[in-house]
């Protein structure tokens, strides 16, 4: 559960451990909770010498310090770090939820999204890409997310996502998922996100873009939208129906939509007989090697002259 691997991710933070921490080291903390007790000559169990917040933060800002973090850390393992060392007592039972307003579990083997994500009650923007997710219940988000990164996970329903959906949610990202068409785009309407400036469905399984469309129509706060890499991008009338049809649309598939653009497909959202659902692909083979020249088989114009035939079966598979 996303819980068990939070949990799991603070202890690899090791946010106890010097120069994190309710330490001897840590002088601000010492003084707010107890006067340091110095061991005296040849006692065991002296404590590290005091050090003020700012030293130890250094500690883990300096490249060249064996408690740096390493540079390709997150923001978040930084926020999290440093506030151990400023304020530690933050860090301790479920005040740590309080903290985030932004949590990035990307690659970390989750499987479910469970009713204990309800404790991040600031959380703004949940990024949870390259898991194992399939499906989502939306009762288990906090309902002040605004941001929901859900990308290369096995989402192949949005059923239980839109039971009880965060209203303010701002942007919805399903790309790299498992989506089949025409049975959820009901799902991608704006009774269930009034709030929605950016949508990513690509690389799903969507094949009916007029039904996807018509959808589409009621998310008047839309204005970026990313559907390449399904089947219904290979229609050829794909873009300039989208641009005729989402006239509020700013971005589709990461192309910015000028003015111009807008004008030359202007009406095309009138003709639906023009996306059909059909594609033609046309395959060009320009060389092939390893086939033997025809000259090699060229024979004397007698009757005697055997005839040889040669024949060559081809398959392109995509």
């Amino acid at each position: 559960s996303l819980s068990a691997v939070f949990q799991e991710y603070l202890r690899h933070l090791r946010l106890q451990d010097f120069p994190c921490g309710f330490g001897s080291w840590n002088k601000s903390c010492l003084n707010g909770h107890r006067s340091p007790r110095r061991a005296q000559p040849g006692q065991k169990g002296a404590v590290l010498d005091e050090e003020t917040p700012e030293a130890l933060l250094e500690l883990l800002r300096d490249q060249h310090s064996p408690w740096a973090l390493p540079p390709d850390c997150s923001a978040q393992d930084r926020l999290l770090r440093e506030v151990a060392v400023l304020a530690p007592e933050l860090i301790h039972g479920t005040k740590v939820y309080q903290l985030l307003k932004s949590l990035r579990m990307v690659d970390k083997g989750v499987e479910e999204v469970d009713e204990g994500v309800l404790q991040f009650q600031q959380l703004e923007e949940l990024i949870l890409s390259a898991n194992h997710i399939s499906r989502i219940t939306s009762a288990n988000l906090p309902r002040t997310l605004k941001v929901l990164e859900l990308c290369c996970n096995t989402v192949d329903d949005l059923q239980d996502l839109c039971s009880q959906p965060p209203p303010e949610l701002q942007h919805l990202g399903l790309g790299h998922n498992s989506l089949c068409g025409p049975s959820q785009d009901k799902f991608l309407t704006e009774d269930f996100w009034p709030n929605l400036i950016s949508l990513d469905l690509s690389f799903n399984n969507l094949t009916d873009l007029l039904g996807l469309v018509s959808q589409l129509c009621t998310l008047q706060k839309l204005r970026i939208l990313v559907l390449q890499g399904n089947p219904l991008a290979l229609i050829p009338t794909y873009r300039g129906f989208l641009v005729d049809s989402l006239p509020k649309l700013s971005i589709l598939d990461d192309i910015y939509i000028w003015p111009d653009e807008r004008q030359q497909f202007q009406g095309l959202a009138r003709q639906p007989e023009l996306s059909r659902s059909e594609v033609r692909v046309v395959v060009s083979v320009g060389e092939m090697k390893g086939v033997p020249a025809p000259s090699a088989f060229q024979h004397q114009d007698t009757a005697e002259a055997p005839v040889i035939t040669c024949s060559y079966f081809v398959t392109y598979e995509f």
